[in-house]
């Protein structure tokens, strides 16, 4: 394995803020990477980037690489995944923060097809890669515990140090106090939803069938919602960050499109042979007052109906992990432990494994996809009926968002409460776990409940059919 040698300094960030920083970067396919303050030890950094200097596209088992530093493209006949651990590979390197350069980008939930038959392919109407990663060796990092902000440059190419210097001096003109624009401003936006409720309560009713038949325990049906968007969609996300500060938070602009989101949960988190997970499952709304968030509290954790899902997708991570990591190391160190946020409670465990040497945190990464939360149970048999019952693609909707290391150390988000823009269009997907005794039009206003939560933002909202 080669070490990678990189420069960073460190300065005073007092005056500062991550969205700040981002807004007074200049350069092409910027990215922000956060972690609320109230979700602090889930992440103390937020990451800024611009200017990848490669690229890594793919869908089903086509790959393209793009090298923006001589303009050119290379085409694999492989899945982008397994591109990206050949031309990609491991380096030495430690720093004392989780990413310091590397890729950024999403892996969606089609990726699973270059991994497992679920059926045939379904139409890509939103027309994005199932996996787009861009790579950045100049990284700014915000660290919320001291209110500092460190440079950080990688030697990619063996460059002379004075050419790290003006790397490192190009990244400081953005430390500068910057007048960002009014968050309250913007523009009325209204969802619709894309699916018919009665063809929505159909799907739910074939589901049901599918597991009183004894194929399925647990299915996750999802439907799309979509937007006109003119606006700028950094400043909607700038408004939902407020709206639902969330453990994983992002905005990664791809020049042809944007995702951006904050999520509860994590897809997969690893560092060195340390994997980590932590399955969602079980939902409240917030309470007016801490009595009433105690008995709402107290009435998830004896939900017989909503422990019974939280226990499938927890077994649900330890069988991916084993799949990946050595004998016996795979632990729940914390188990139906309730989380609040802003709007909701959720009943959240942490699975941790330790990868075997045969593996690399990649391989951790297909083995979890797509999480058992947006899927269902078993994985492989629901994911064929949602792609019978579904009529698209789901695009990044269920798979990870988030970056992957040089030394691979990775940190996912799951893609759950997220948004693509494109095209002055702006979309957005959400789920209803189905079981035996679902009622249809219940798990339908499911599906809207959340993507209300989601728009829980002023000027934003979802259309409701009778």
């Amino acid at each position: 394995m080669k070490t990678l040698p990189y420069k960073y300094t460190k300065h005073n960030a007092d005056t500062l803020t991550p969205i700040g920083i981002y807004e007074n970067l200049y350069g092409r396919k910027k990215f922000l990477l956060e972690s609320s303050i109230q979700h602090e030890e889930k992440g103390k950094y937020s990451f800024i980037g611009a200017d990848p200097y490669q690229e890594l596209k793919g869908s089903q088992d086509a790959t393209t690489i793009v090298n923006h530093q001589n303009e050119t493209s290379v085409n694999r006949r492989e899945p982008a995944l397994n591109v990206f651990q050949n031309e990609f590979p491991e380096v030495d390197m430690t720093l004392p923060f989780p990413f310091f350069g590397g890729a950024v980008g999403y892996i969606g939930y089609d990726a699973i097809r270059s991994y497992e038959n679920i059926g045939g392919a379904l139409p890509d109407d939103i027309d994005m890669p199932d996996i787009h990663l861009m790579l950045y060796q100049n990284i700014i990092i915000y660290d919320h515990s001291d209110e500092s902000v460190y440079l950080v440059a990688t030697n990619l190419n063996r460059q002379p140090e004075h050419a790290l210097d003006e790397r490192l001096e190009s990244l400081k003109k953005a430390l500068i106090p910057f007048p960002t624009a009014d968050v309250s401003a913007g523009e009325n936006i209204e969802f619709n939803p894309e699916m018919d409720k009665q063809q929505f309560m159909r799907n739910v009713e074939t589901a049901k069938d599918h597991i009183t038949r004894g194929e399925i325990y647990q299915v996750v049906l999802s439907q799309r919602m979509e937007a006109d968007m003119q606006g700028d969609p950094f400043l909607f996300y700038r408004k939902l960050r407020k709206a639902n500060p969330s453990p994983y938070m992002f905005y990664i602009d791809f020049e042809d499109y944007v995702v951006l989101g904050a999520s509860p949960e994590s897809l997969i988190q690893t560092n060195g042979r340390d994997i980590m997970t932590n399955p969602i499952a079980g939902t409240r709304p917030r309470g007016s007052t801490k009595d009433e968030d105690k008995t709402l509290r107290s009435e998830l954790l004896t939900d017989k109906k909503e422990i019974s899902e939280h226990d499938m997708l927890v077994d649900l991570s330890c069988d991916d992990f084993a799949r990946v990591c050595e004998a016996d190391s795979v632990t729940i160190p914390t188990y139906m432990k309730v989380e609040n946020y802003q709007h909701v409670m959720h009943m959240v465990s942490e699975v941790r494994g330790k990868l075997a040497e045969s593996y690399t945190s990649i391989d951790a990464l297909i083995a979890c996809l797509p999480a058992g939360t947006v899927s269902g149970s078993p994985r492989t048999q629901a994911m064929r009926l949602i792609n019978d019952l579904e009529d698209a693609e789901r695009g990044v909707y269920g798979g990870g968002v988030g970056y992957i290391s040089f030394n691979y150390n990775l940190n996912m988000a799951l893609a759950i409460r997220s948004l693509i823009v494109k095209d002055n269009h702006a979309y957005l997907q959400t789920g209803a776990g189905i079981v035996n005794d679902s009622d249809p039009e219940a798990e339908y206003n499911e599906t809207l409940h959340k993507a209300k939560s989601l728009m829980a933002i002023k000027d934003y909202d979802v259309t409701h059919q009778a």
